[in-house]
């Protein structure tokens, strides 16, 4: 057996209403005078209160930095920074989507030492100790809660990634009630993300190992089971907790067998035409898939059963590999995610330049089972382009 390493979170809180625990986490982790890092929409929505009430109860005073964007970029990395210190805060609390979460992993460390943003991105170059950490997801989707990850927008089209096993939090908490008012085509485009890192984790080039392996299949039951009623049954919790856990699995298992080709074609759009990622991926992904097929067409029908196993029924590998995909194709659309990029606004002429950004992903093209060239990348967007 290949040797390998996996690393994750230290504690996973999985429970509906678990975010009344949040002052005793943060008593365990000697956190007095926590910063909750957020976003205004979850401000605006009263997600909040729920979160103070406890700590208020509990007589911790929190700090709250609500101006996180989507994508966010280095100088608000640095901006929050500043707050943290100014406050005097002693943890972390990331509260809202991957946004939120990745910023609150550079501000545990950044706010409790003396290192600078540029100087950390790539793989392990942090060296200094970050404060306590607490995330909470409240779209079950990124997986961040549990990644090593923080992506930092660096340039109007550009990306950087910090990758250490430091960002790591201490605690992660899964309560659906804080997901309840996520509209139905964030929890459709969310859930589509989370399902994509389980895929691309099981068929990962570099760093495919048993326990991503495990988990990518638990991932994809949980949220193939749940995504249509998270979608369009909200107010159901069950299915709600159902698609938190099954993207905790997921980014567990990406987290330490890396996501692949899907990602990287997404990235441009995101970063050329602010299409959320989660929405990003579906777009790439039926077409990622198929041409992947030659060299992952048995790993692919090996998680077929936990996707859909009707399909797995007097089949042969090839043929329960195209309905898998089929199937996908299927269920974006039923989701009632768009399926074209020409749709939002993509225009045949845009389709070199995000063909020519996805080849600088090599961080993530690397993992894909079959290498991807220019030209793939290029017919690839243009399959995309006309949609399915």
């Amino acid at each position: 057996m290949k040797a390998f390493v996996f690393e994750t979170t230290k504690s996973i809180v999985s429970e509906i209403g678990a975010i009344k625990h949040i002052a005793t986490i943060c008593n365990k982790l000697n956190i007095a005078k926590p910063l909750i890092v957020t976003d205004q929409g979850i401000v605006d929505c009263g997600l909040l209160t729920s979160i103070m009430s406890s700590l208020n109860d509990a007589n911790i005073s929190a700090q709250i930095f609500s101006d996180v964007s989507a994508d966010p970029q280095d100088a608000l990395i640095e901006r929050v920074v500043e707050f943290a210190q100014q406050h005097a805060v002693d943890g972390v609390i990331g509260f809202g989507g991957g946004s939120s979460m990745d910023t609150a992993k550079l501000v545990a460390l950044l706010a409790s030492s003396d290192e600078q943003l540029q100087d950390i991105y790539g793989i392990e170059q942090i060296k200094g100790e970050r404060f306590p950490l607490v995330l909470i997801p409240t779209t079950a989707g990124t997986g961040s809660e549990v990644t090593p990850i923080a992506i930092v927008t660096t340039g109007e089209t550009t990306k950087a990634g910090v990758v250490s096993a430091k960002l790591l939090p201490d605690v992660a908490l899964l309560d659906a009630e804080l997901t309840l008012k996520l509209p139905a085509h964030v929890t459709a485009a969310t859930g589509i993300d989370a399902m994509v890192h389980a895929i691309e984790a099981y068929t990962s080039a570099i760093k495919k190992n048993p326990y991503s392996d495990l988990l990518a299949k638990q991932a994809l039951q949980l949220l193939s089971e749940n995504i249509v009623e998270a979608t369009f049954n909200g107010k159901n919790l069950a299915a709600r907790q159902a698609m938190l856990l099954g993207a905790c699995l997921a980014g567990q298992a990406f987290a330490n067998a890396p996501v692949a080709a899907v990602h990287a074609l997404a990235y441009p759009l995101g970063g050329h035409f602010h299409i959320p990622h989660g929405l990003s991926n579906s777009l790439v992904l039926p077409h990622v898939l198929r041409f992947n097929i030659s060299a992952a067409s048995e790993l692919y029908a090996q998680l077929a059963p936990f996707i859909d196993n009707t399909i797995c029924m007097s089949q042969s590998q090839q043929q329960i590999t195209h309905a898998l995909i089929d199937y996908i194709a299927k269920l974006i659309k039923q989701l009632n995610l768009p399926t074209s990029l020409k749709y939002l606004g993509v225009k045949y002429a845009d389709l070199d330049t995000l063909a020519n950004d996805a080849m600088l992903q090599t961080r993530l093209l690397v993992n894909n089972p079959k290498p991807v060239n220019l030209a793939d990348a290029k017919d690839i967007y243009l399959l995309a382009y006309k949609g399915f």
